[in-house]
């Protein structure tokens, strides 16, 4: 069996992920920078720059059903393209804002609404990605097909990182602050104009376009999910619940882990993490095969229980040890982390009827991630302080792995082919 829609409107859903990370990453590496011109500087400029970051995020789950409801009733491309049209337009007014230093406290809360409109402009961009995969790929390579957008996420993080580096390292601490921040924020913006220009030749999804030949279409999306497809809504939950907090622990903490308990500096940490999202980006599209091989429940409940058994272990042999043995720990869990989420990605999916499926996936994903992702290195570290304990990160990861186990365990398997042979 072919794919449903052509070659090319698969890799550009596919591959467009890269903004959406690279605006997160960009945010967060950027985050003394943007402290300095937006809140004025010093600590509490920081906490409150990441704090204004960490609510923002909280649009996500609304912009979910939002755009959850546009691809269920009027779409998948349509909503594709207006979530991006709106986080190019936001990342563009960014790089244009005004400083504190122009225009005082205003500056920030400029920045503030102008991130809300990127979360919930976000908000449904990766559930609505996954759902166009799997509905326009080839049934037998949809785990495959859905992994390269986690893997292009990744990609867009490298970018970010490597963006930030360069006009960091490139220009002085006054042209930094006078003008060079806006660059990161243009390169975003051209980025996301150059995915919304792409998207523009995507073909419709063919289940979608089905459903409104048959006259199917549920005027309320989201109460057709929430009342027919709640036990999904529940799965699709718990499996981007281990996803985002392997990810955002095992992953997008690592840094700050290493550079306060173990004994190598922020830069050498840094390095590390880019090493640990290169493995990310290669593991990604083998266990996406592997789960059209083999099936999703498989995949994930070996995911789950390394998830369970590694990460205390890996947080604890991280914490004072060597940069080799450092490395060790931060690739094996970026390893874990990102087969989750290659495997992750079209479980989720697939767990839903054609619909409601872009109202469903985006309540179960986003609310998940909300719970499980933006918070949690907070509370991570934290935990760490409080304890004195450099395992309480990787317990946090075990605890999610435990309780999901069972959920895992009592899933139907989804995978095509994996059915066929059982």
């Amino acid at each position: 069996m072919a794919h449903r829609v052509s070659h090319r409107s698969l890799a550009v859903a596919a591959l467009s992920t890269v903004v959406e990370w690279y605006d997160f990453t960009l945010y967060l590496y950027f985050a003394t920078v943007i402290s300095r011109v937006f809140f004025g500087g010093g600590s509490a400029a920081l906490a409150t720059a990441l704090g204004g970051f960490a609510l923002a995020y909280l649009m996500r789950p609304i912009g979910a059903v939002a755009f959850g409801h546009i691809a269920d009733r009027h779409g998948r491309r349509p909503m594709l393209l207006l979530s991006m049209a709106l986080m190019s337009a936001a990342m563009l007014l960014t790089a244009l804002l005004p400083t504190f230093s122009q225009i005082g406290v205003a500056a920030a809360w400029l920045l503030f609404a102008l991130r809300c409109v990127m979360g919930f402009s976000v908000g449904g961009e990766y559930t609505g990605v996954i759902t166009y995969l799997l509905e326009g790929a080839d049934p037998r390579r949809r785990g495959l097909i859905a992994s390269l957008a986690a893997a292009a996420s990744e990609v867009g993080a490298l970018l970010a990182v490597g963006v930030s580096a360069v006009t960091v390292a490139l220009l002085s601490e006054a042209d930094l602050q006078a003008w060079g921040w806006r660059i990161p924020f243009f390169v975003g913006a051209a980025l996301a104009g150059t995915v919304w220009f792409a998207r523009r030749v995507m073909e419709e999804s063919p289940d979608w376009e089905q459903l409104r030949a048959d006259g199917a279409l549920h005027a309320n999306p989201l109460a057709h999910a929430v009342s027919r497809q709640r036990p999904a809504v529940l799965r699709a939950f718990a499996i981007s619940s281990l996803g985002s907090i392997t990810y955002y622990v095992g992953i997008t903490y690592v840094p700050a882990f290493l550079a306060s308990v173990g004994s190598i500096d922020e830069a050498t940490a840094l390095w590390l993490s880019t090493i640990a999202a290169v493995a990310v980006i290669l593991v990604t599209p083998v266990v996406g095969l592997l789960s059209d091989r083999f099936g999703r429940k498989p995949a994930l409940l070996v995911l789950a229980v390394l998830s369970a058994v590694l990460p205390v272990s890996m947080f604890s042999l991280m914490a004072g040890a060597s940069t080799a043995q450092s490395l060790l720990g931060a690739v094996t869990l970026a390893l874990v982390a990102g087969g989750v989420s290659a495997v992750g990605a079209i479980a989720t999916g697939e767990q839903f009827s054609h619909e409601s499926r872009a109202s469903g996936l985006g309540l179960g994903y986003t609310v998940a991630t909300a719970v499980f992702g933006g918070l949690t290195p907070y509370v991570a570290q934290r935990l760490v302080e409080a304890t004195g304990s450099p395992a309480m990160p990787g317990i946090m990861i075990a605890v999610v792995a435990v309780v999901a186990l069972p959920v895992f365990a009592l899933m139907r398997e989804t995978a095509p082919l994996a059915r066929q042979e059982a």
